[in-house]
């Protein structure tokens, strides 16, 4: 990566939107996760915006629990495929697959990822992960799902070996293939790969989390830190600070981006866009006030908070039953909602989203809290263009990200927003490129081609 910062831009990729209602939206589809000509579309109107890369998240299990919190992730398309279909209609933009090593074999990833990024030519990337669910176990015949030690054991040891492996497939002259004859403590791989070289040399890599194991192996391994929701700025500030210190301890200060997820609610005035967060917001389904028998299966996902006024009694320490949700909430409720640094912390939230306050003539909703309470995917922004391109310059400029992975909260009607309003002020502004500076992601990234044998 070159010295000078240049802010990056991804698009996380749900093919009916990120915020939990966004597929009832109007400008939304509802059946996307299939229409493979509309999954093109989206990434062709990114790549018009110059972004970086199109990310494709995966999941090895499904939940109906997943029906009110994510239900983009119930059923969709493996990405291998996905992936293969958006190179075939585009011809700069990254596509980033996720791949979970704790279910898969060194081998076959370096193969597939290989032969992704020649069919790409070099646009091919792996996010990295371990995989949070439980519930995946039971799919690939095994009792349970292994603990965070050795499941990061593991996908440090498959990274090497795949790295290995694109170092041992043949170059462009058909020539150079080798063995590797790796012996590890989990893997015994002889090689060559029979695909070649990878045209990036090595896949770019990403990889999520806030553990130490993930902040380390990212550190070490990862170009890209694709970092979680953290509650504050300060908090965010420190999380890319450590992930800078922690590279530098491997020489990698300046190759290593960090991309925190990013929900731009955006448009034309700040009255339209708090408008359109409220309208997804009424859209949510909300859980039952009187919870009766196990919602969510062993080992499955939707666990935690519920969207309810039970859940937000929880979190505010004040009973809201039974409350009209559409009434605002008087101010000596709010002010006993405020006493706890949590609670207050979300009434802030609460006011810097929707702009109502705790005292002012626009008070504060029983809805508002109900709607503040489950933890956030990513971080939410709401506003006019300019507002919103403030916020990413304050961040990219305060050294709490190099880039932001792009939540749209539906799909194709946030995106176009984003790419129509947002991105030409950071271009106007001189923060984000008006053209590619050139076709293979590493070169979007500033990341050289490493030579053979440098896979550490």
């Amino acid at each position: 990566m070159s010295t000078e910062r240049e802010l990056h831009l991804g698009l996380m990729f749900w093919a009916t939107g990120t915020h939990a209602a966004g597929w009832r939206h109007p400008d939304a589809v509802a059946d996307a996760a299939y229409d493979i000509g509309l999954i093109q579309e989206v990434s062709r109107t990114a790549e018009r915006a110059k972004f970086d890369f199109v990310f494709l998240g995966d999941r090895l299990a499904t939940d109906p629990a997943l029906q009110h919190s994510n239900p983009a992730q119930i059923s969709r398309l493996e990405p291998y495929s996905t992936a293969a279909a958006i190179a075939a209609a585009t011809s700069h933009i990254g596509v980033v697959v996720t791949a979970n090593p704790t279910y898969s074999d060194p081998y076959s990833i370096a193969r597939l990822l290989a032969s992704l990024d020649r069919v790409s030519e070099g646009r091919a990337a792996w996010n990295l992960v371990t995989g949070a669910d439980a519930a995946a176990a039971f799919n690939f015949g095994r009792d349970a799902h292994w603990d965070t030690d050795k499941r990061y054991d593991w996908a440090e040891e498959t990274l090497q070996v795949v790295r290995d492996l694109w170092d041992s497939g043949a170059g462009p002259d058909g020539t150079g293939a080798r063995r590797i004859v790796h012996r590890g403590r989990y893997f015994s791989v002889d090689g060559p790969l029979d695909v070649g070289r990878p045209p990036q040399g090595h896949v770019v890599v990403l990889n999520a989390g806030t553990s130490d194991r993930s902040r380390e192996l990212g550190a070490r391994g990862a170009d890209i830190v694709f970092a979680g929701p953290q509650p504050t700025l300060l908090r965010r500030k420190e999380y890319y600070a450590d992930i800078k210190a922690r590279a530098a301890r491997y020489g990698r200060e300046q190759q290593v981006a960090v991309m925190p997820g990013l929900t731009p609610i955006v448009a034309a005035t700040t009255e339209e866009a708090v408008a359109l967060y409220d309208r997804l917001n009424a859209l949510l389904v909300l859980d039952p006030d009187q919870e009766v028998g196990e919602l969510v299966r062993a080992g499955g996902i939707g666990e935690g908070h519920r969207l309810n006024l039970g859940s937000a009694s929880k979190v505010f320490g004040v009973d809201l039953r039974g409350c009209d949700l559409a009434a605002e909430v008087p101010a000596e409720t709010l002010a006993r909602a405020g006493t706890s640094e949590e609670g207050a912390r979300r009434l802030a939230e609460i006011t810097r989203l929707t702009r109502r306050t705790v005292d002012g003539p626009c008070r504060i909703t029983y809805a508002d809290l109900v709607h503040i309470t489950p933890a956030p995917l990513s971080h939410t922004v709401v506003g006019n263009p300019e507002e919103v391109a403030d916020m990413i310059q304050e961040w990219f400029e305060e050294g709490a990200a190099d880039g932001f992975n792009i939540y749209p909260a539906y799909v194709p009607g946030a995106v176009t927003a984003f790419t129509e309003l947002v991105v030409p002020v950071l271009q106007r502004r001189g923060l984000y490129r008006k053209e590619y500076a050139g076709r293979t992601l590493r070169e979007h990234l500033r990341l050289p081609v490493p030579p053979r044998g440098t896979a550490g």
